[in-house]
């Protein structure tokens, strides 16, 4: 009988579950809320009571599965299998994931960091069409990524590969979390798109439904700029998605002229934009591209949704 994955997709509120089959489809999912309390020390014996209740009540066992894969934030040691420093999940401490979940459940256990395991989703049975070279960038409250090249996953030496959020693209630029400056998720996240937004609107003198909305104090989202944008042809609206969408072009391009891709797959929330942005970094992205990786790499829209995470991690596990 062919063997099943389990994917495990761990987020700041839920942690989402899938049994998939080893051709990548998903046969049952379920999720549960994610208990950070008490330094999220709940979290992993919830995460395993989950597993085995499921199991018992899909009468399956340990045997059936190939493994468990799983996605987290924070900084992940693949092969020890543990996490460090996932401030969302209150996890400041080493947390020994692997050694305990395999001890709950039997089943073999694997591991990596959520926009890696995102990129492997996408790249398997999304976007990514199952080649070999694969970009993906995530584009949601911060800017993150995954590469894949050669059918395998970019980690580098400190397990920062593919951090596409921190690659400079405005040395004068605003300041990061990181502690340097003009990195594409200053710019690019959702709330990079409303800080353009801000300070674009500070220099304007035109006429804006955007412009009065800021001026009044009103809380605006990346959502409420794009659609300003697309739907009402908002003069500022529009200024403000031509910058964040060159700095996506700008950085997709360096990615494409060192990396050569076949895509370069945009996803998470702010991507909900579709064309309309996609269309915008793709302008900019061959103008900063040589003739070859223009003709070659494409500029794609992510096409799971938040399945790419389950079904990316079920993939650590074939």
């Amino acid at each position: 009988m062919d063997k099943k994955l389990l994917g495990i997709d761990l987020g700041g509120t839920t942690v989402k579950f899938a049994i998939l089959t080893e051709a990548g489809e998903i046969q049952q999912k379920w999720s549960i809320e994610t208990n950070i309390l008490d330094d999220g020390s709940h979290i992993v014996p919830n995460i395993i009571d989950s597993i085995n209740h499921h199991l018992t009540l899909y009468g399956m066992t340990p045997e059936q599965f190939e493994g468990i894969g799983m996605g987290t934030p924070g900084s992940v040691d693949i092969e020890a299998g543990t996490v460090i420093g996932a401030y969302n999940l209150n996890w400041t401490t080493l947390q020994q994931v692997k050694r305990e979940i395999e001890k709950g459940t039997k089943i073999k256990f694997s591991i990596d960091n959520d926009a890696n395991v995102a990129a492997l989703g996408e790249r398997w049975k999304g976007a990514g069409d199952n080649e070999p070279d694969v970009i993906f960038i995530t584009l949601g409250t911060g800017v993150g990524g995954g590469i894949v090249m050669n059918g395998q996953l970019l980690h580098g030496i400190a397990g920062c590969a593919g951090e596409i959020g921190h690659v400079t693209v405005d040395p004068n630029g605003f300041e990061c979390t990181c502690g340097k400056r003009g990195c594409l998720e200053t710019v690019a996240s959702a709330t990079g798109v409303v800080r353009v937004a801000r300070q674009l609107a500070e220099e304007y003198a035109g006429g804006s439904q955007l412009k009065a909305r800021l001026d009044n104090g009103e809380d605006i989202t990346s959502k409420d700029v794009f659609e300003l944008a697309e739907k009402e042809g908002d003069d500022l609206a529009l200024m403000v998605v031509d910058k964040v969408t060159f700095y996506l072009g700008l950085a997709c391009g360096n990615l494409g002229n060192t990396l050569n891709p076949s895509t370069i797959v945009i996803g998470g929330g702010v991507s909900a934009a579709g064309e309309f942005l996609r269309s915008r970094v793709e302008n900019y992205f061959k103008e900063f591209t040589f003739p070859q990786v223009r003709e070659s790499t494409k500029i794609k829209l992510a096409e799971l949704g938040n399945e790419a995470g389950v079904i990316g991690a079920a993939s650590l596990a074939k």
